[in-house]
């Protein structure tokens, strides 16, 4: 049996913020590189933090962009 569904808004507490930041990004990579090997991808993912940190994943290195 799953898990029910999150409810989707802000998180207020600061830390615990940060920490499901931390925890969703990376398996957002982790997902970026799954679909760019299971189906053969070009992926370019960019994410930036609340504090403009930038995190970028990119199959291809002329995909991502260098600021």
């Amino acid at each position: 049996m799953g898990r029910g569904r999150v409810q989707l808004k802000r998180i207020e507490n600061k830390v615990s913020r940060q920490v499901t930041f931390s925890k969703r990004r990376s398996g957002l990579l982790k997902k970026a590189h799954e679909i760019s090997v299971l189906c053969d991808a070009d992926v370019a993912l960019i994410v930036f933090s609340t504090n403009g940190k930038l995190f970028e994943y990119s199959t291809d290195s002329r995909l991502v962009l260098h600021c």
